[in-house]
């Protein structure tokens, strides 16, 4: 069976620096493009960045220039620098993924890990 298994949220001062990790656990399978999501309280879930199966990567205006998704074969980081309050929410990974012996793709969810962003 398939997984993602999520990592690395905390609590954390603005400013600060946290990376978050995802890992697709299995066999069978090819992943095609990898991406973060995040819910903040009372909101809805907003994509803050991809990447491609080739590297090409994609980012929400409210993270760009201070997060950083990156891949290593299946894993996926977010690396996310001067954080503030705003960043507050619980992330979730995301992965679509394609499996060899059905030949259909596949959506898949981390169970979310909680980032709180304060003093």
């Amino acid at each position: 069976q398939v997984q993602l298994v999520e990592s690395g949220g905390d609590l954390v001062q603005p400013g600060g620096s946290l990376r978050l990790s995802c890992a697709a656990s299995g066999s069978g399978f090819s992943i095609n493009h990898m991406g973060w999501y995040r819910q903040a309280p009372g909101k809805g879930r907003d994509l803050i960045a991809i990447i491609s199966s080739g590297g090409n990567t994609n980012y929400a205006d409210s993270v760009k220039g201070r997060f950083t998704i990156s891949r290593d074969k299946n894993t996926v980081y977010l690396q996310m620098n001067s954080l503030k309050p705003e960043d507050t929410a619980v992330y979730y990974c995301n992965a679509d993924l394609w499996l060899i012996r059905t030949m259909r793709s596949l959506e898949l969810w981390g169970q979310g890990t909680l980032v709180t962003v304060s003093s």
